[in-house]
């Protein structure tokens, strides 16, 4: 199980607002672009979004499916690329003095990342977490400058 936090400098409803909208997903999950609305209102339960996942020369088709929605603690999704099987990741949304703590919680479920499960891989998905959640801080830092008056 891979879990990492980071501390995001703006409340948990700057969060949500990029967590709610599907086309910024692709902007700051390691790995994937070109992110979409598939079915369902995102975030609700059992809605999804689909994206291109790429890994090195190799590209595929992503998608994840909303399996819990607890606003404003909670989001948990399932991921499915492919041959790589299916991840749970969740989200620990917590106000933390003005800011918000991001715990961040993912392991695989079916799959061939299932089937490789280990300390090794448990090692990748902390580096990939620790760029995923400073593109997410970032991401909140450009939607919360583009809401601010320009006077």
């Amino acid at each position: 199980m891979a879990i990492r936090h980071q501390l995001i400098n703006h409340p948990p409803s700057a969060l949500w607002s990029v967590l709610e909208q599907p086309v910024l997903y692709g902007k700051w999950v390691v790995g994937t672009q070109d992110s979409r609305l598939l079915e369902g209102q995102w975030p609700e339960v059992g809605a999804s979004i689909e994206y291109t996942v790429r890994l090195g020369p190799k590209e595929l088709q992503g998608r994840t499916t909303v399996r819990r929605l607890e606003r404003p603690g909670a989001l948990e999704l399932e991921a499915y690329s492919g041959l790589l099987g299916t991840a749970r990741i969740a989200f620990d949304i917590r106000p933390w003095g003005d800011g918000t703590l991001v715990l961040l919680d993912e392991h695989p479920l079916q799959g061939l990342g299932g089937i490789l499960h280990n300390v090794a891989l448990d090692a990748v998905l902390q580096i990939r977490h620790r760029a995923m959640l400073g593109r997410l801080a970032e991401v909140v830092d450009a939607q919360v400058a583009d809401r601010r008056p320009a006077w």
